[in-house]
């Protein structure tokens, strides 16, 4: 047997050929909207918070011991990856498509013809029976010839979307750090605001009973006792829907977390939290390779540019390679007769897509609006992402001055509350003074929890909008 001879070259030339051929361009990255610098807010320096460990970043020991549940059990991150594990099994079908197909198959079969047919005839008068049996085994090796680099472009578009779900999961968890994070600092706000709801009952019972004191000694009349019990209630009310909500964000706490809802625990109160006073934010320019979702649509991109060379290689002529061997004999005794029995086949068949010609070019204008699709989604992500931190940095900025003012406001009214009491009991002041600066306090304190709870919340959307929670 000489198919060596044919083979080998005709093989070798094969492969330099399709080596050489790639239909679809590289991928280059498109030209993106990055600003210099955040507005608002100027930022120098090329350092960003995104760089550090969210174990580092959230010193609340409960707090670090939420997140590392979470990032344990909760199930969205657990779906997101599967998607990579989904993905990855995909990588490996892509690569394995380079390689031959192998089959080997064994058989028997016998014909029975009857003696006044040709076939019939023919066995009689050169076998000397009135049936024919057949006897084979082979192996055949089959082989498509990745001329166009479709293969390539497949493999290339499988491994850019293995890469879009690995960053999509890690987009996932960075948001549900900050989520955890967030879900705890308005826990230790709402604790804080039934606290002070607590107190200011108290306040205003102790109002009450002077009120009524005041109206025995007829001083006041009952409109005095009225309208002091009337403020009471106003703390009174908040503190069964405080408790409310209180429970209701323990459960969706758990439920990030993956476990049964129930009760959180706390660490420090919502005043003892830190909060920096300046945080780095880099350039935005980084956000290219340090957001997750941003590297997603990137990725998303790079899959799309590949799938749009798999469809124009779709276009063009596929040629598959055919080899194959075995052993064949139309006596079961002669099966084994080497190399009487011996046979091989070789083969190379080139298919051109005729009728599907116009349905091929649909798919590879399809596949060029979906690249372009995916051009607009990556820059809108960018462009998403550099306005998340600009509104977290000037968010931050600004609610510094809110505390401030709160802190002044807040200090001034407790003075406020003293001095009414002292002047209500000496006769010098009215009831409604008296009741006006406990409302004023009650608002006061509530807005300064708020504000406290909104730096804290600031602090944590700057950290995810950064990229920050990854590692």
């Amino acid at each position: 047997m000489n198919l060596q001879k044919y083979i080998i070259p005709f093989l070798a030339l094969i492969l330099i050929g399709s080596s050489a051929c790639r239909v679809g361009r590289n991928y280059e990255r498109p030209s993106l909207p990055v600003p210099a610098q955040y507005s608002g807010v100027p930022t120098g320096d090329t350092l960003s918070i995104a760089g550090t460990s969210w174990k580092d970043f959230f010193s609340d020991p409960v707090l670090q011991q939420l997140i590392d549940t979470a990032l344990k059990n909760n199930y969205d991150l657990q779906t997101a990856l599967t998607r990579i594990a989904t993905s990855g099994e995909e990588v490996k079908r892509a690569k394995a498509a380079f390689a031959p197909t192998a089959s080997a198959q064994i058989g028997a079969s016998t014909s029975i013809y009857g003696k006044s047919t040709v076939n019939g005839l023919s066995d009689e008068a050169f076998l000397g029976t009135d049936h024919m049996e057949d006897y084979n085994i082979q192996a055949n090796v089959s082989w498509q010839a990745d001329i166009w680099g479709k293969l390539r472009r497949s493999k290339e578009a499988a491994v850019a979307t293995y890469l879009q779900t690995y960053e999509g999961a890690r987009a996932v968890q960075t948001q549900l750090i900050a989520d955890v994070a967030q879900a705890y600092y308005n826990l230790l706000m709402l604790d804080a605001q039934l606290k002070i709801a607590q107190n200011n009952l108290a306040l205003g019972d102790t109002i009450l009973q002077m009120t009524k004191l005041q109206k025995d000694a007829g001083d006041v009349t009952q409109l005095a006792v009225e309208q002091a019990d009337i403020q009471k209630q106003a703390s009174a009310i908040l503190i069964p829907q405080l408790e409310q909500s209180i429970t209701i964000q323990e459960n969706a706490l758990s439920i990030l977390e993956g476990s049964v809802p129930g009760a959180i625990q706390r660490g420090a109160v919502l005043l003892q939290q830190p909060i920096p006073d300046s945080l780095a934010a880099g350039v935005p320019a980084s956000l290219v390779s340090r957001r997750p979702d941003v590297r997603e649509a990137e990725m998303a991109l790079v899959a799309a540019n590949a799938k749009v060379g798999v469809a124009q290689a779709n276009m063009y002529p596929g040629l598959t390679i055919t080899a194959g061997g075995g052993l064949d004999a139309y006596k079961i005794g002669n099966w084994f007769n080497i190399p009487g029995a011996l046979f091989g086949l070789a083969s190379a068949t080139l298919v051109e897509p005729i009728l599907e010609g116009r349905q091929l070019k649909t798919q590879y204008e399809e596949a060029k609006i979906a690249r372009e699709q995916a051009v607009i989604a990556f820059r809108q992500s960018l462009l998403n992402a550099v306005g998340e931190v600009s509104n977290a940095l000037v968010t931050h900025q600004k609610l510094k001055d809110q505390a401030k003012i709160a802190d002044y406001r807040l200090s001034q009214l407790l003075l406020a509350i003293n001095h009414a009491q002292l002047l209500y009991r000496s006769g010098m002041a009215n009831y409604l003074e008296v009741i006006t600066a406990q409302g004023n306090l009650l608002s006061a304190e509530l807005d300064y929890a708020g504000i406290r709870r909104q730096q804290l919340s600031a602090v944590v959307e700057l950290y995810r909008s950064l990229g920050g929670g990854t590692k």
